[in-house]
């Protein structure tokens, strides 16, 4: 006996597609040429900035010199007066006194004057030295001083007079000699020194002192001292006269 099995279309078959509609061709990206692509810009890290090295210090002795001081005269001539490498060395005088200063200087001291171009070549007169104050100054006073008096002094005194015997018997002459003595210190306020290196006197536009090793000293002073540098420079004419300064900076000894 044989038995006929027959499916049902619909059970096997899924609903969800309907064999009517016709196939659809999966999507893809399109591919991407590289040649089409824009480059990539690299990373670049900020460039660190170099700071500069901290000044070392001085050499022993040097000086930090002041900036240029500049003047323009009334009739059109401009002024100008600087230094550099300046130093000051503190040294022990001969004398070794407590009261004496001595120092080693060294330095050099430019000028310029410039002015029209059709007057005459600038001339005067260009001055260098060092100005020393000092806290107590003793050179215009007495100084240390010892002062004394010793004499003689006579007397009479009375012999024989106690609580036994009231009675006078007699005078005794007496003779002292008295000693007295001190010591006097002559003080006064500061004072301040200039010492003159030297005058050069100068016909052109660029002047210039070159003080090397030069050893400046002063006596009589007490207590803390300063030392500073300075210059003139003068130009001249027949009816007039320009002076321009500069100081340099104070050392404290």
């Amino acid at each position: 006996m044989t038995a006929a099995i027959a499916c049902a279309p619909g059970v096997l078959a899924d609903p969800g597609i309907d064999p009517a509609e016709p196939d659809v061709d999966p999507v893809f990206a399109p591919a991407i040429d590289p040649a089409l692509e824009p480059p990539l810009s690299p990373v670049v890290q900020p460039a660190a900035v170099a700071l500069p090295p901290p000044p070392g210090p001085l050499p022993h002795g040097s000086v930090s010199s002041p900036p240029p001081v500049t003047t323009r005269t009334p009739d059109g001539w401009t002024l100008t007066l600087s230094a550099a490498d300046e130093t000051q060395l503190v040294r022990a005088p001969l004398t070794t006194a407590i009261s004496s200063r001595s120092y080693v200087v060294g330095g050099t001291f430019r000028g310029n004057i410039t002015g029209p171009a059709d007057g005459p070549p600038p001339e005067g007169v260009m001055e260098v030295g060092y100005q020393i104050g000092c806290g107590i100054d003793m050179s215009t006073s007495n100084g240390v001083t010892l002062t004394g008096t010793a004499g003689v002094t006579p007397s009479v005194g009375l012999a024989g007079v106690d609580v036994a015997d009231p009675a006078l018997d007699g005078l005794v002459p007496v003779l002292t000699t008295p000693v007295t003595g001190g010591v006097a210190v002559g003080l006064k306020p500061g004072i301040i020194n200039i010492v003159p290196v030297t005058e050069k006197e100068f016909r052109g536009a660029d002047p210039w002192v070159l003080v090397s090793n030069f050893q400046v000293k002063i006596d009589g002073c007490v207590g803390q001292s300063f030392i500073r540098s300075y210059a003139f420079l003068t130009r001249s004419t027949d009816e007039s006269d320009a002076v321009l300064a500069y100081y340099g900076e104070t050392k404290v000894v």
